[in-house]
């Protein structure tokens, strides 16, 4: 046997990941830090060190890391069974399915599981279309919802969209930022009363034959923007003169995240829930759960077979049921509304004074702090990566992101946090904010 050479001269594992993993999956700190180990609303690195996480798997450990009742549920569930398809009746499918269905508030509702947030993207995209029978998509600007090659074709965000190549013609809405572009001077009224002629004007150029408006209520990746409440509302107005589905991308704001709400449209709700709404990312806790509600006759209006041979897995169903128990049992909205309103008055005093930056925005346990060379609007991304280093440095991991010439941290802790932890991770910040 050949013997292993010593650890001194092994490669470390960020060479190996370099080694074997594409460029284009890009690692947060220049030295990158591998998590070993989570409970609660902590984790810890391979060299022992402890961090208060404040991003959860991109927005992912929604409850805790390590919730007892989920991990239960999961080892319980592979020990008897670990897979068998869409193709069998499956308990906790269904299970998790009726609660999801009842949930959403789209009458007559149907559920379809996936394995991600950008799967259950493509799915809306796929009912849309064919109900529709047309091909063309409405988008908001500095949008995100996934990276497969139908997903990015309808991304607002250029830095995250690789190709202009799409089966999609996307056109893109004004909206989703209040606080960026030329409507941002106007009042709240106003604002929507002028997306709302944006769109009314974009749909006399095409003739209204669109399948769906997709939307994110609080765009994540885009740096946790948002517009009034009651613009998507305005907008179903519209869209339903024309007959376009809406479909509310929950992937990041669903369950309760927002705190006000247990879904982000909620908060748009005068004209009904969505046509289509995809969630994925907090069910699982950290499982790959995505998955699709839509009204029965657009689930129903494929007229091809079609199954998910991972989607819907009954340990990652399990893990779903015993997660979204916990939350609802626990009342982790209300943490988020409560804890997370804290957390942001906490953000903005702390920041009152930094030069650097422009807003702090968000709601509930979702906030979004932006940074600019100070006495401009001009984003500061070389800032924003200085702050999150320092932010480790001091243990705490939070997250960063954010659209046209902007930069911005984002922070969304697991919606457990308690007030304390809150405390301790804003003290963090302030710290990091003010040495860098």
């Amino acid at each position: 046997m050949t013997p292993l050479p010593p650890p001194d001269a092994r490669p470390s594992l960020h060479d190996r990941h370099k080694a074997v993993i594409p460029d284009w999956v890009s690692l947060y700190y220049r030295r990158p830090i591998e998590i070993t180990d989570g409970e609660g609303r902590h984790v810890w690195d391979a060299d022992g060190k402890k961090y208060l996480d404040f991003f959860g798997g991109i927005l992912t450990t929604m409850t805790a890391h390590a919730l007892p009742e989920v991990t239960k549920a999961v080892s319980e569930q592979a020990g008897r069974i670990i897979h068998s398809s869409t193709l069998y009746l499956n308990r906790p499918m269904v299970e998790l399915a009726e609660r999801i269905a009842t949930l959403s508030g789209i009458p007559d509702a149907r559920v379809f599981f996936t394995t991600s947030g950008t799967e259950a993207n493509d799915t809306a995209l796929l009912l849309a279309t064919s109900y529709r029978s047309s091909n063309q998509i409405l988008a908001m600007r500095n949008s995100y919802h996934g990276r497969s090659f139908s997903a990015v074709s309808i991304t607002g965000n250029r830095s995250w969209s690789p190709t202009s190549l799409s089966p999609l013609q996307t056109l893109y809405v004004h909206g989703g930022v209040r606080s960026r572009g030329p409507y941002a001077q106007l009042s709240d009224a106003q604002f929507i009363e002028a997306c709302v002629a944006d769109l009314e004007d974009l749909l006399g150029q095409t003739g209204g034959r669109i399948a769906a408006l997709i939307a994110e209520p609080v765009q994540g990746v885009g740096g946790f923007t948002s517009p009034p409440d009651g613009l998507y509302a305005a907008f179903r107005e519209v869209l339903d003169r024309h007959g376009i589905l809406w479909i509310s991308d929950e992937v990041q704001t669903g369950w309760g995240r927002t705190g006000d709400h247990f879904w982000g449209w909620q908060a748009h709700a005068e004209n009904g829930p969505p046509d289509i709404l995809t969630f994925a990312k907090g069910i699982g806790n950290g499982m790959s759960i995505g998955g699709v509600v839509a009204r029965a006759d657009v689930m129903n209006c494929l007229d091809a077979n079609s199954i998910s041979t991972f989607g819907g897995s009954p340990v990652t169903m399990a893990a779903g049921v015993a997660n979204l128990a916990y939350l609802l049992e626990h009342d982790l909205q209300g943490n988020a509304r409560r804890v997370g309103g804290l957390l942001l008055e906490r953000l903005r005093a702390i920041t009152a004074s930094v030069p650097s930056v422009r807003e702090v925005r968000g709601r509930g346990l979702m906030a979004g702090i932006e940074l600019v060379k100070p006495g401009t609007d001009e984003a500061a991304p070389d800032k924003a990566a200085a702050v999150l280093e320092a932010a480790r440095e001091g243990g705490l991991l939070i997250g960063k992101g954010g659209g046209h010439n902007t930069a911005v941290l984002r922070i969304a802790p697991p919606l457990s946090l308690t007030v304390a932890e809150a405390e301790e991770g804003a003290s963090i910040l302030e710290h990091a904010l003010h040495t860098v």
